[in-house]
């Protein structure tokens, strides 16, 4: 039991490496905008699936790794991470039971709403301007949800995660 239970947590937590890598990766200039929230998909996956083994705190630490792997202002993943992964969380069992593309209408204007609210806590610190072609991110996490949906659940019943 205890052996399992330490495996599940290593595949989580290795899921959640993997997305932070692809985070971290460079893209072409142009295409930055439409840069995809990989961390904020398997984030929510992991909270949607067990939300009783991943929920807020866990979304505020991966938040605050976030910051210091992109080197910005530390905590303001962190709390865009935890307020998102509260609203889900306190809706899970309403989520859980939608239909693929309605979880991923309901993803991409949470993943909007992220980037209003990363603007949000840099405007207060320092001053930024807010580029509204960053939202084209949500239409990008639109689009990967179901795909990233399905290979998760897929990693989670293969690895009898619970």
């Amino acid at each position: 039991m205890a052996n399992s239970l330490m495996r599940g947590r290593l595949i989580i937590w290795l899921s959640f490496l993997i997305a932070l890598v692809f985070q971290a990766v460079p893209w072409p200039g142009m295409l930055e905008v439409f840069r995809p929230s990989w961390v904020l998909l398997v984030a929510f996956y992991w909270i949607l699936a067990l939300p009783h083994r991943v929920n807020v705190g866990t979304a505020m630490v991966l938040g605050l790794i976030w910051d210091l792997l992109l080197g910005s202002t530390l905590g303001i993943r962190g709390m865009m991470m935890a307020i998102l992964a509260y609203i889900v969380a306190l809706n899970f069992q309403m989520l859980r039971n939608m239909a693929l593309w309605q979880q991923a209408i309901l993803l991409a204007i949470l993943s909007m709403l992220g980037k209003i609210i990363e603007f949000w806590g840099e405007y207060l610190i320092q001053e930024v301007s807010f580029n509204p072609h960053y939202l084209w991110a949500g239409l990008l996490n639109f689009i990967l949800w179901p795909w990233m949906f399905l290979l998760l659940r897929r990693v989670r019943r293969r690895c009898s995660i619970r």
